[in-house]
Formats: structure tokens, sequence, C-alpha cells
């Protein structure tokens, strides 16, 4: 038997990230402003339709959608900043359409396609994150957002008219 190992000393921890199938920082900083423009405007679309429902089940929700955003605004713009990027000031076209939808139940149906939207974005970002500080914050993101597009959807179903 021979004392030579059977194969070559592995270096893969040592890769770099592209090699590896992660993303550049320069890309993956503009994947986040993307997120952190949407999550602006999802902020603002919560904020501005909360105004005259005080006191109702769309008002909790809202609030609690309205929280969310900022909470991920505020974690996008320190991630992008700790990469070494510029976060984006600017606020998604998303926030125009959603405010054109007059009825509220059909803005937080809106609203929510907004929602599932960041979802698929983070679902297909995360795979291509080796920054495990990154990684935890978005896949927390992704988890609240799952949880809101359910309150919303249990929301709608309950409040919705009975069929005739």
């Amino acid at each position: 038997m021979s004392d030579e190992p059977a194969s070559p000393v592995c270096y893969a921890s040592e890769a770099d990230d592209v090699y590896m199938g992660f993303l550049p920082r320069e890309e993956l900083v503009t994947r986040l402003n993307e997120l952190l423009e949407a999550e602006r405007a999802g902020a603002r679309v919560a904020i501005a339709s909360s105004e005259g429902v005080s006191g109702t089940n769309y008002a909790a929700l809202l609030k609690i959608i309205r929280d969310d955003e900022l909470h991920w605004c505020a974690m996008l713009f320190r991630q992008v900043k700790r990469l070494g990027g510029e976060p984006s000031l600017k606020c998604g076209a998303f926030y125009d359409k959603a405010m054109a939808i007059e009825d509220l139940p059909d803005r937080l149906r809106f609203l929510n396609r907004g929602q599932a939207w960041v979802v698929r974005k983070l679902e297909e970002l995360l795979p291509q994150i080796r920054d495990d500080e990154l990684h935890a914050d978005l896949r927390e993101m992704l988890d609240r957002h799952e949880a809101n597009i359910r309150r919303a959807d249990e929301l709608m179903d309950r409040d919705a008219p009975p069929a005739s």
C-alpha cells in the first residue's frame, strides 16, 4: 500500500465566488437595489392605502406590511453599503401602478402580487449567494413575505362578498 493520497487536496473553499457559481458583487448589488426599490414602493403603497381605513382589518394588515417593507428597505440599504455599493434612492414603478387602482381590495390583491414577485426574486437569488449574513437576511425576508401573502389572502377571502 502506498502512503500517497488517493486524490489531490481540494481547494474549493478558496475558489472565487463566480467560479463557484455565486453572483459577482456588482451583480449582487444590482439585484439588491432592485429589491430595495420594490420594497420602497410596497411601503409607500401600504402607507398611502392605510389612509381612511383605521380600525379595520385592512388597517391592521397594511400596518404589518408597511412595517415589514420598511424593515426590509433598511436591511437592503445596509447590505448594499456593506458590499461597497451605492444604495438606490428610487421608488419602483410598482407604486404608481398600485395607486392607480382605486378599489382597496383590488389594490391589496395587486400588492399581494407584488409581494409574490419579491418571493420569486428571492427564491432565484438565494442559491446564488455565498455570504452567510446576507443569505440569512434574505431568507428571513422571503419567509416574512410569504407570511404576509397568506395574511392578505385570508383577509380577502374572509371579507369577500358571498358568491351569488
